[in-house]
């Protein structure tokens, strides 16, 4: 079984390289944008984190390939989460 803490930190580290890399742009935009808002930049991270980590879960789950557009549309609605508003997770 996975390690809660090391994936919570591996899932950090890849924000951090997106971010640091601008790979893709829009994480970079979205924590500018959050801490404009008036969110602390650790938070703005974890939130950023918490899409990494539903878009892996997705792929996981459904068998899918990295979708570019599906991910910024959730990095766009930030801070609503991703999971927020759906009546279940299938």
């Amino acid at each position: 079984m996975p390690n809660p803490k090391r994936v919570q930190k591996a899932i950090l580290d890849v924000v951090e390289n997106q971010i640091r890399n601008l790979d893709p742009p829009e994480t970079k935009e979205t924590l500018d944008r959050l801490i404009s808002q008036g969110v602390a930049k650790d938070e703005a991270r974890r939130l950023i984190a918490f899409v990494v980590a539903s878009e892996i879960f997705g792929i996981m789950k459904h068998e899918q390939v990295f979708d570019h557009e599906r991910y910024v549309t959730a990095l766009r609605k930030l801070p609503e989460l991703p999971w927020e508003g759906q009546e279940s997770i299938d």
